[in-house]
């Protein structure tokens, strides 16, 4: 099993910035992408960012490419999501995942992952 506990979240102002952690602990060596997921009140948990534990390619949804990174530091099981020029649109909770899938790339979909954590909440004010 693997446990992930997400932190960082909060109130910001549009315009502002936020990073949010992610950290592993367990079977971590099991997973080998880790992705950001959100969902806002009413609608569906929708991919943000993604990438694998061994480096390589970062992958982002188009509604933050710029605006987001991705990044992860091995040495301390954690993924980090730096999330500049938020907007009001950027409101949700974020979740982090775990993918245990070596055969395959970082995921957008929710189905592909094996290990959510509780979420934490951004809220972007106008």
């Amino acid at each position: 099993q693997v446990q992930l506990v997400e932190s960082g979240g909060g109130l910001v102002q549009a315009g502002g910035s936020l990073r949010l952690s992610c950290t592993a602990s367990g079977r971590t060596d099991s997973t080998h992408a880790m992705g950001w997921f959100r969902q806002a009140p009413g609608k569906e948990r929708d991919f943000v960012a993604a990438l694998r534990w061994s480096g390589g390619r970062t992958y982002y949804a188009d509604s933050v490419k710029g605006r987001f990174t991705i990044s992860r530091d091995n040495a301390k099981n954690t993924v980090y999501l730096q999330m500049n020029s938020l907007k009001p649109e950027d409101t949700a909770v974020y979740y982090c995942a775990a993918d245990k899938n070596i055969y395959q790339g970082p995921s957008a979909y929710v189905s592909a992952y094996d290990y959510w954590g509780q979420g934490t909440q951004v809220t972007v004010s106008s």
